[in-house]
């Protein structure tokens, strides 16, 4: 495994009519190609698209070249690992069929002779009422099934819709509040309980690489409407 590395990334947020989505998907397209000469794995830790949802026969178009990318990797013997973040909590086989794993938080692996905690990082912790409510009705299989019924020219268009709400849609970067946090809150419940090297999340786009009381790193992905964000780690 010498000289070999696992990739972490998160909130691409591909589709998202915010800066330059085509110069964002390029970016992604580069980022993919550039590890392949030397990444054994890939995590997607989630909100890799900003809106997915897809029907039995029926999945967003466009994209290409990001799957295209994918594809070469797994091709090659690249791992490639996925989490469903809140924004694409709609993937149900797609991408398994395409060779992917899907993963669910939160997720221990072993990496470079280390645990890792990993997830998107939405809905750990005590989150607020509101959120758990919405949080559930995202993950709901009836309400799932019952949206599954509306044409996709409808479906896409109340979901790019609701998309373009978010905070990111409006220029708000999230300041991490640390000890106050859930997710912090949780990382540091379940390090006590879990044998945990490095915790590693998405969701909050703010980029955090902290240490938390018990000595375990803590990292939080910033998104990619500026920059190429990532995390990589040496495997032994």
């Amino acid at each position: 495994m010498s000289g070999r590395k696992a990739y972490f990334v998160a909130d691409v947020h591909l589709g998202l009519q915010v800066a330059d989505p085509k110069d964002r998907e390029a970016r992604f397209v580069r980022f993919l190609r550039s590890i392949a000469s030397d990444a054994d794995s890939l995590y997607l830790l989630g909100d890799i698209w900003d809106f997915w949802y897809e029907y039995d026969d029926v999945v967003p178009k466009g994209y290409v070249q990001v799957f295209a990318a994918l594809q070469d990797l797994m091709v090659s013997g690249v791992k490639v690992f996925f989490f469903q973040g809140n924004h694409d909590v709609w993937s149900y086989h797609y991408f398994e069929e395409m060779g992917m794993v899907r993963l669910t938080q939160p997720c221990v692996v072993e990496i470079g002779g280390k645990k890792f905690c990993l997830g998107h990082g939405d809905g750990l912790g005590k989150t607020g009422l509101g959120y758990r409510f919405l949080r559930g009705i995202f993950h709901n299989r009836f309400l799932q099934i019952m949206f599954s019924m509306l044409h996709p020219w409808i479906a896409f268009g109340l979901g790019n819709t609701w998309s373009r709400h978010n905070r990111l849609a409006h220029g708000k970067e999230y300041v991490f509040k640390y000890e106050s946090e859930p997710l912090w809150q949780f990382a540091q419940s379940y390090a006590a309980d879990h044998k945990v090297d490095c915790f590693v999340f998405g969701h909050y786009h703010c980029a955090v690489d902290a240490v938390l009381p018990g000595g375990e790193r803590f990292v939080i992905l910033k998104d990619w409407l500026q920059g190429s964000p990532s995390l990589s780690i040496d495997l032994e």
